[in-house]
């Protein structure tokens, strides 16, 4: 029943078959020699990882975000995996890269098991090819090449073709986990050895002592001897090992395995046959929820189909194990599937005991779909409405507002840093001009959704209209700033956007306060659920995988949260800006009066604020002078850190230490100084090193000024006025979703008219193209006519 294959197996088979899979399978892997156990963080595409792997079984995982905590682990590979499309012989490219998964974890720490099939494909393909060479020459000579081609094929006996394959198969599994230090040992099983208490006993402790010795099980039926299939009728009480699915959760429960992941030829479940138009899939499934399923028809290889692997995955559930059905056949993911589950990625369908009591991520996302286009419906009068209702709210219940806030600051306190803590914190004031600034996203939204841009008439009787129209659905992404949540809810209703917000938990007492008020100034015109607020332990990598539900993704926060998200977003825009390195260039012919209040303003009014001053030029002829002594000596006084451009510090004997980067966004009270020689080095310097965010010119010449306002290629570039005007309210948009530094679509603090896009209507009286053709009866007129005039106020 147990046969250990280790390195000094079969010479001339494993030799032979060693440099074949190194050519076809493992280009990656075959660089690495066995002895390079310690290189693993270099070699593997997968982070190495360190968690807490230690837990007590009994109870499986209730949340994905847990996985990364499984200790023992078995994976499932079903027929339609591991065999080739023809079902004649294994897919050598999959295989070998779900052995570099197993093999990461494994050398992680975790315990890896196998449950395999193969050997019917494997015996198949070395069958067929005995049954040809064993044709007699004469026979050949006689039949010719082309018929010798299509010569017939006996059908092949399953069992023997598992005996002939068994040996091979595992003889590819050692050859390939030799190439990561891991040595595999093989274990054949029938029902017998699960039902006679003795050999159970045996079996279990066979595995533990393969375990203990860091050996990989691979685990397979005999298929040699066992009986023909049954039909699927006896996964009740004591579970058979019939097909490899039953044997995976036998083995995981048995085991006391942590996580059970199946691999199949699908990507999980799905509330329709797969392939169906309509068919949705099940990213978290529930006992209970059968009855949500349709089952499919079996897979193209294999005896388990989708509700086999449904009873199984269940069977091991109630057992204390986790399960996760996917695909390990997609080329784009099977590369990384075991390992993605593992990380607690949105991945399959995950099994779960624990039933959230709010809607999944992916019903907010139709919810706001079908909220956004009843918000894009209505009337300009009551999307304003319901606007001026939030202002007022936010006023109205300040009280409740700020002891929510309260909350969150003092849990944040000692865990974030100040800026942090300041974004995080609201005020009275701060409500005041949020209410403020939403009254004036109210005022604008009057002519916005609907709003005719241009119009052509085409021919007679034949006019075009390009016209407003919400983008769909925003997922906005902020960090610690509570205030963003109402801003960016205004700005979605009256763009007629349906909204998912996702905040920090640092600030989830303010934010859930404030998205009930929101809900509640929605619910006068009856669309609630048009803004949702993300409250699962959904990661936001797996948010950005929603390219079917998200039309656009508006990160707000660090540098560093933009960067991940346009990392992770899948085929869905992203709209921010990469960081906020702002510069202002002070010419020779700046006033003495203005200068300091701008570089006080722009560099301490909020220094966290991604539009605060980071970076200062000063003109060459400014040096030693006293207003160059005015600006340091402020900055001293507002204990602003200096640090010294290159150039800055070789004029100095005794300088600041002089500068790592210069391109830093420092986010506190921290500042570089530069010198230049001219306003083109200026700007030269700026398209260098700045971020296009936000660059400001302090002088008295005009014409100096406008050649910096002209050539500055930035979102927001200002003449003798502070970086922090770089702001939606204070450009009396109302307020910003973000500013963005893109060159596609918006630009700069984007509000109201960022959040829309445009469709073309066209009215007709029974026109065709053919009409309009060389010999046609019409011609194209394409006149420009008058647009509406917008409304004002």
């Amino acid at each position: 029943m147990l046969s250990r294959v280790c390195r000094s197996g079969s010479p001339s088979f494993t030799h032979r078959l060693l440099p074949w899979v190194q050519s076809t399978t493992l280009s990656r892997s075959c660089r690495v020699q066995p002895s390079a156990i310690r290189h693993v963080r270099s070699w593997s595409n997968i982070p190495f990882i360190t968690v807490p792997l230690s837990r007590t079984h009994g109870k499986s995982f209730a949340h994905r975000s847990e996985l990364k905590h499984a200790k023992r682990i078995v994976v499932k590979l079903g027929s339609a995996v591991v065999t080739r499309g023809d079902e004649c012989g294994l897919a050598l490219g999959r295989l070998a890269s779900i052995v570099e998964q197993v093999s990461v974890l494994q050398n992680q720490g975790r315990e890896m098991m196998l449950v395999t099939s193969g050997a019917v494909a494997f015996g198949k393909q070395r069958l067929r090819h005995e049954i040809l060479l064993s044709q007699s020459v004469r026979q050949a000579l006689h039949s010719g090449q082309n018929q010798l081609k299509e010569m017939a094929i006996p059908v092949l006996e399953a069992r023997a073709c598992a005996a002939a394959g068994q040996s091979g198969l595992m003889a590819l599994y050692e050859a390939m986990f030799t190439q990561y230090s891991i040595c595999a040992a093989q274990i054949l099983v029938t029902n017998l050895d699960f039902h006679d208490e003795q050999k159970r006993r045996n079996l279990n402790g066979t595995l533990h002592e393969l375990l203990r010795m860091n050996i990989v099980p691979i685990v397979n039926t005999n298929d040699a001897v066992v009986p023909p299939a049954e039909p699927n009728s006896d996964l009740q009480g004591v579970i058979s090992v019939k097909d490899n699915d039953s044997l995976a959760a036998r083995l995981a429960v048995e085991m006391k395995t942590d996580l059970l992941i199946v691999l199949s030829d699908v990507e999980g479940l799905f509330d329709n046959p797969p392939g169906s138009d309509d068919a949705k899939l099940i990213d978290i499934f529930y006992p209970g929820d059968q009855q949500s399923v349709t089952f499919g028809t079996k897979s193209r290889v294999g005896m388990g189909g989708m509700e086999a692997k449904v009873k199984a995955a269940l069977w091991a559930l109630q057992g204390g194990t986790s399960v996760v059905i996917a695909n390990g056949t997609h080329p784009k993911v099977s590369g990384h599937v075991i390992t993605d589950i593992v990380e607690g990625k949105k991945v399959g369908t995950f099994f779960s005991e624990v039933k959230p009591a709010g809607p999944t991520v992916e019903q907010q996302g139709e919810m706001a779909r079908s909220g956004g286009r009843m918000l894009a419906t209505l009337e300009p009068e009551q999307r304003a409405e319901i606007i001026h209702h939030l202002a007022d709210l936010l006023t109205d219940q300040r009280d409740e507002i700020l002891l929510a806030n309260k909350k969150d600051l003092e849990e944040a306190e000692g865990r974030l840093a100040a800026p942090l803590l300041k974004r995080l914190s609201l005020s009275t004031s701060k409500l005041n001009s949020l209410a403020i600034g939403l009254r004036q996203i109210a005022a604008s939204s009057q002519d916005s959704v609907g709003r005719v841009l241009r119009r052509t008439r085409i021919a007679k009787d034949l006019e075009l209209e390009q016209v407003t129209v919400p983008i769909g659905v925003l997922l906005v992404i902020f960090e610690s700033r509570p205030d963003c949540l109402p801003q960016v809810a205004a700005l979605a209703i009256a763009s007629g956007n349906g909204l998912l917000l996702k905040g920090g938990k640092e600030a989830s007492h303010s934010n859930r306060i404030l998205h009930l008020l929101t809900q509640e100034a929605l619910s006068i015109h009856g669309i609630k659920e048009a803004v949702q607020l993300v409250n699962t332990r959904e990661e936001v990598e797996d948010l950005c995988r929603l390219d079917k539900m998200i039309d656009l993704i508006i990160p707000r926060g660090s540098s560093q949260l933009v960067r991940n998200i346009q990392k992770a977003a899948k085929g869905i825009p992203v709209m921010g800006h990469s960081e906020g390195i702002c510069h202002m260039y002070v010419d020779s012919e700046a006033s003495v009066d203005k200068i300091t209040r701008l570089v006080r303003d722009s560099k301490c009014e909020y220094p966290a604020a991604c539009n605060a001053l980071e970076t200062l030029l000063i003109h060459r002829d400014l040096l030693r002078t006293p207003l160059f002594d005015q600006i340091i000596d402020m900055l001293r006084v507002e204990q602003v850190k200096i640090h010294a451009g290159p150039k800055f510090a070789s004029y100095l004997t005794f300088s600041p230490s002089e500068v790592k980067s210069l391109r830093t966004e420092y986010g506190d009270l921290e500042l570089c100084i530069e010198v230049v020689d001219s306003v083109q080095e200026a700007i030269d310097h700026i398209h260098k090193y700045g971020s296009s965010h936000t660059d400001v010119i302090v002088t008295e010449n005009e014409k100096t000024a406008e050649f910096f306002l002209q050539h500055v290629d930035s979102a927001c570039v200002f003449w003798n006025a502070s970086t922090r005007f770089s702001d939606g309210y204070r450009f009396g948009l109302g307020a910003e979703v973000g500013i963005s530094t893109s060159r596609i679509h918006a630009r700069g603090p984007v509000g109201l008219e960022g959040l829309l896009t445009t469709k073309w209507l066209l009215r007709g009286r029974d026109h065709v193209v053919s009409d309009f053709s060389e010999h046609g009866s019409l011609k194209y007129l394409h006149e420009n006519l008058p647009v509406p005039q917008r409304s004002t106020n």
